[in-house]
């Protein structure tokens, strides 16, 4: 089912990141970083969404210096 595809799609995303740190040091070579045999269409939108998440959300939440004025 395409939300089947795209939920794991979106969860192998946000754990990318994670994986691939851990990946880069010699762990956990039993979890692919990406899983090949799900790939498709939504299994790939779901992966962009996901491991492009915690960019995003850092990106909007920064504050920019910090100074509140006031009118």
């Amino acid at each position: 089912m395409w939300w089947a595809d795209l939920l794991w799609g979106f969860w192998n995303g946000l754990t990318a990141w994670i994986v691939f740190i851990v990946h880069v040091f010699g762990g956990w070579d039993q979890f692919p970083f990406y899983n090949s045999a799900r790939s498709g269409n939504w299994y790939d939108l779901g992966f962009l969404l996901g491991a492009g998440s915690p960019l995003l959300g850092r990106l909007g939440g920064r504050s920019r210096g910090g100074s509140d004025h006031h009118g």
